[in-house]
């Protein structure tokens, strides 16, 4: 058990900081008495000496100046736990996890994110990122408050979101980009195709046009991306993933007589709205204002 107390090391801190026991009183309101008190018993019972006195000024050893390092950390993690309780105590959310599939706009995501955490900064947000129906997995498990999903759910309420585009592309040197030209479906079919497997663990989903010879199935779209830029593949991936390598000429859309892209349409899903908390509404209201 510990023999100091959270009081003690902040009278401690005090010291510390405003450079003696006068100033420190002045500061946290406490006597200059019951801090030299505090801080000696301290002391006594570590069996370290904190602090040296030269001349008027009172400085830490360096046993002092370690200590201080870590009630740093104590004395701020102590904060957040009353912080903590105070939102459970107003019925604030204490962490909000969310299920988004890889598909779903990341600046647009990031952006959400960013506006709940200024406006509750001691939320804990866990995001687990998903492939297909792994995001409405997540939340019929209820493992997640809210899932960003390309499919509805089958028992409630979906709300269509936004629309993401998917586009076929691979490398700048594949052998469907070189040379440049319109490509037949034959070709298509005698080239290795990348594919995201479903992050589901049941009922999984096969999406999208898979009529290739050779299949490489891959769990992220970063994976996919890769491969496609060391020219292993071809795969329909979001155009808001892949455009930073369209830009740099890296990744080349493929062109195709019909089909070369498609959208499909993303949902915000949950269970009941009675139940989500503030952070939750503040981060679903969010996503719908940067969203048109």
């Amino acid at each position: 058990m510990a023999r100091s107390t959270i009081e003690q090391w902040r009278m401690f801190k005090a010291v510390a900081e405003q450079g003696g026991f006068q100033q420190a009183a002045d500061v946290i309101y406490k006597s200059q008495s019951s801090i030299h008190h505090a801080v000696h018993k301290m002391e006594e019972l570590l069996g370290v000496t904190l602090f040296q006195t030269e001349g008027r000024k009172t400085q830490l050893t360096a046993a002092g100046e370690q200590l201080l390092r870590r009630v740093n950390y104590l004395l701020a993690e102590t904060e957040r736990m009353e912080n903590v309780a105070l939102n459970l105590k107003s019925g604030v959310e204490s962490s909000l996890p969310i299920a988004v599939d890889e598909a779903f706009p990341r600046d647009v995501l990031y952006q959400a994110l960013a506006a709940v955490s200024s406006e509750y900064p001691l939320i804990r947000i866990e995001l687990m990122e998903t492939i297909l129906t792994g995001a409405n997995e997540l939340l019929s498990q209820g493992k997640v408050e809210i899932a960003l999903s390309p499919f509805t759910l089958p028992n409630n309420l979906s709300e269509d979101i936004c629309q993401v585009e998917f586009i076929a592309v691979a490398g700048a040197a594949h052998p469907l980009n070189v040379p440049a030209r319109m490509l037949s479906l034959e070709e298509l079919k005698s080239c290795r195709q990348i594919v995201l497997r479903d992050s589901a663990l049941e009922q999984k989903k096969d999406v999208g046009w898979l009529g290739s010879e050779q299949r490489w199935t891959v769990s992220h779209v970063g994976t996919s991306i890769e491969l496609l830029r060391k020219n292993l593949g071809f795969a329909w991936l979001p155009r808001t993933a892949v455009q930073p390598y369209l830009d740099d000429g890296s990744l080349v859309p493929l062109q195709l007589p019909r089909g070369s892209s498609r959208s499909s349409s993303f949902y915000l899903n949950f269970n009941d709205a009675d139940t989500l908390g503030p952070v939750a509404r503040c981060f679903i209201g969010h996503l719908r204002y940067l969203l048109p």
